[in-house]
């Protein structure tokens, strides 16, 4: 039975890879047709400011599909989902939506909460790199 169950992880893990995969080629081949057409319209060469926080927003969720994938591969690999890998797609998404947020459609509270979230990430992100240095991993024996 627990055969099954494994044959059964690895077989949804792979379908998850591959599919991810394929969104992240999809993703990169449209921000690259998203630069090409902001660079050709007129103004040629250049962007407005709308167009570049477009343009960083999709490129920061491209990241995150990378990180996803990364993610998948190594749960894959290692059997294991290593929280410091979840807590850096964390921050590149609170980041991205920074960069896209027009503040002026917030109330301050949920611009402080937003401010909480990523003081929790960062805090997170410092505890996780600080244990890493304390106590290295050690290999898993099967």
């Amino acid at each position: 039975m627990n055969k099954f169950f494994n044959l059964l992880e690895k077989s949804i893990v792979t379908v998850l890879a591959v599919l991810m995969a394929i969104i992240l080629l999809l993703s990169v081949i449209e921000l690259g047709w998203m630069v090409v057409r902001d660079i050709l319209t007129p103004p040629v060469l250049l962007l407005d400011i709308t167009e570049l926080l477009e343009l960083f927003g999709f490129f920061l969720l491209v990241l995150i599909g990378v990180e996803l994938l990364i993610t998948i591969k190594t749960c894959f690999e290692e059997h294991v989902v290593h929280v410091e890998v979840v807590v850096e797609v964390a921050l590149i998404a609170i980041v991205r939506k920074v960069i896209i947020l027009d503040v002026k459609e917030y109330a301050p509270l949920q611009l402080a909460g937003l401010a909480l979230i990523i003081a929790a990430l960062a805090t997170a992100h410092f505890v996780v790199k600080r244990s890493q240095r304390v106590f290295p991993p050690q290999p898993v024996a099967d």
